[in-house]
């Protein structure tokens, strides 16, 4: 008896629900006929999502380096001043460039440039062969 009531009141909250949902559609489409409105609301939804991604992902690492030193202190290790490298001099810099520049110069090997085309004597290829074709029938 009890489960034929809850079942009972399953039904009804389902077809309820379903009118609900159909009433509600019908008003929303008399008040927006053409789906604008809808559209903007989705457009926002959508865009205002990306940039939250956006702020959670920019400040990930901020928040990592902040949790890391706070572990880090709570162990009593030595905090570094600056976690940033150092920054190189120009002739540090100029001496990775030529040493890049020198090394991709390396790879290529000499070439005379020069393109010479000779004649095959046979002229025969079975990739030109029509005894090949798709047009002969198999036999069985």
């Amino acid at each position: 008896m009890y489960s034929q009531i809850v079942d009972s009141v399953a039904v009804f909250d389902s077809v309820a629900a379903m009118e609900t949902i159909h009433e509600n559609a019908h008003e929303f489409q008399k008040i927006d006929p053409w789906g604008i409105g809808l559209t903007f609301i989705g457009m926002l939804v959508v865009f205002s999502s990306l940039f939250l991604l956006f702020i959670a992902f920019k400040n990930l690492v901020k928040v990592l380096n902040y949790l890391r030193r706070k572990k880090q202190s709570k162990k009593g290790e030595i905090l570094s001043a600056d976690l940033k490298e150092d920054v190189h001099t120009g002739e540090v810099n100029a001496a990775i460039a030529m040493a890049l520049y020198l090394y991709s110069q390396e790879q290529h090997d000499q070439e005379s440039l020069v393109l010479t085309i000779n004649k095959v004597a046979r002229t025969y290829s079975p990739w030109s062969s029509k005894i090949y074709s798709l047009r002969q029938h198999p036999r069985s």
